[in-house]
């Protein structure tokens, strides 16, 4: 039916064929997959109250107004869209059936998806220069890492991510889609969309994309990220000092370098070899995953901030109870 459906085109002054919508095939041919959806929903869930927490203390605590804590705020924000961009859709496709989207919604979807997961790599990265310099030169951390440095940062990273998606959107629009709809994939995801018009355009400068973006904007960061860690090891071998906590803010950030890393690898590495269906589910895990993870790994287990948190619990409790002592008294 989707395929018979795809005979009715648009076509506009220069002959480029656009589709009125596209069908996302999602997790089909998987089974048990209603149990996956709730998972994904308890995910979901999870992300939203740990990082809107972890915005809140930081919002509220004057303490945690540093360089540092501008990026974990920033994190956290990116960890909102991104699940936010994602999960919804899903669950509508799941509870109502609605696996259409249209041709320009299927564009924006594409955009901010990938711009947000480009935003996971670029905080990741800048979190590692904050540990490298704080390990490796301690002395000239203030100046190096100040809270200018750190939103000329992460203020680049958000330009960079939206100017370098906006070119494979860009060349999607000159391509021609004279057959199938059908996305194999649970988003507008840039590789199954671009390969629906390799029957009738030239889809070469979209496939030299999807290689050379990737590298751009997750192995350039993960040789930095390798190479910082490297350096700090180096340090932590020849200080006097043991730097415990030094070690587990390092460990924290490692974990999570790992979570988010390994599965984009195996994604975009093994692409042309491993199954659609094994491609999505561990492309979803990828996406999903480290924003739930992010707020109970790194920034719980950091001491400053939990102290931090348990002050703020104890003024808001104190402004909620009192009143009612308050009245009990009289």
């Amino acid at each position: 039916m989707v395929h018979r459906e795809a005979c009715f085109y648009e076509k506009n002054i220069t002959n480029i064929i656009r589709p009125p919508y596209f069908y996302l095939s999602g997790f089909t041919g998987i089974p048990h997959m209603e149990y996956y959806y709730v998972f994904l929903s308890l995910v979901y869930i999870i992300s939203l109250i740990g990082n809107a927490a972890v915005m809140f203390v930081i919002f509220m605590d004057r303490s945690l107004h540093s360089p540092k804590y501008i990026v974990v705020f920033n994190l956290a924000l990116t960890d909102v869209c991104e699940t936010t961009a994602l999960v919804p859709k899903l669950l509508d496709m799941f509870l109502f059936g609605r696996q259409f989207i249209s041709y320009n919604q299927c564009l924006t979807n594409l955009f901010f998806v990938f711009v947000f997961l480009f935003m996971q790599s670029f905080n990741l990265t800048i979190l590692s220069y904050d540990r490298l310099v704080a390990i490796c030169c301690p002395l000239r951390y203030h100046k190096l890492v100040s809270h200018r440095s750190m939103f000329q940062l992460t203020g680049a990273a958000w330009a960079f991510a939206v100017l370098i998606i906006l070119i494979p959107v860009g060349f999607i629009t000159r391509l021609s889609f004279c057959g199938s709809v059908v996305i194999n994939s649970y988003f507008c995801d840039h590789y199954p969309l671009y390969s629906l018009a390799a029957p009738c355009s030239d889809v070469l400068p979209n496939r030299v994309l999807s290689q050379l973006i990737p590298f751009i904007v997750f192995y350039i960061p993960m040789i930095f990220i390798i190479a910082s860690y490297i350096c700090i090891i180096h340090a932590l071998f020849t200080i006097t000092l043991p730097g415990d906590r030094a070690i587990k803010t390092c460990t924290s950030h490692l974990i999570l370098v790992a979570i988010f890393y390994l599965p984009i690898n195996i994604t975009y590495i093994f692409v042309l070899f491993i199954p659609t269906n094994i491609r999505i589910l561990n492309l979803s895990l990828t996406s999903v995953l480290p924003p739930m993870l992010n707020p109970i790994i790194y920034v719980l287990k950091t001491e400053e901030f939990k102290v931090s948190a348990k002050k703020l619990l104890r003024r808001v409790a104190k402004r909620a109870v009192g009143p009612l002592i308050n009245l009990t008294k009289t």
